[in-house]
């Protein structure tokens, strides 16, 4: 099993508001996932919340981070 951490969209329809997840490589962006990281908005306030613990944890045991989700947490 191939896990990925990328960003899965929520929200009401033009909102950007994003969950960082951990999910199979092969499944949809928004299917089930195997646990959640955290979440981010975009936009001029740009709130985040990313459990860094846990996302090392996961890096640690093979999981592979988007682009987007490694610059997010990058920017910390």
């Amino acid at each position: 099993m191939s896990l990925v951490i990328r960003s899965s969209r929520m929200g009401k329809k033009g909102e950007r508001k994003f969950r960082i997840v951990i999910k199979e490589k092969r499944s949809r962006r928004d299917g089930d996932s195997v646990e959640l990281l955290g979440w981010y908005e975009k936009g001029k306030n740009g709130k985040k919340e990313i459990n860094i613990e846990r996302y090392k944890y996961w890096l640690s045991k093979g999981a592979q981070p988007s682009i987007a989700v490694e610059k997010l947490v990058n920017e910390r």
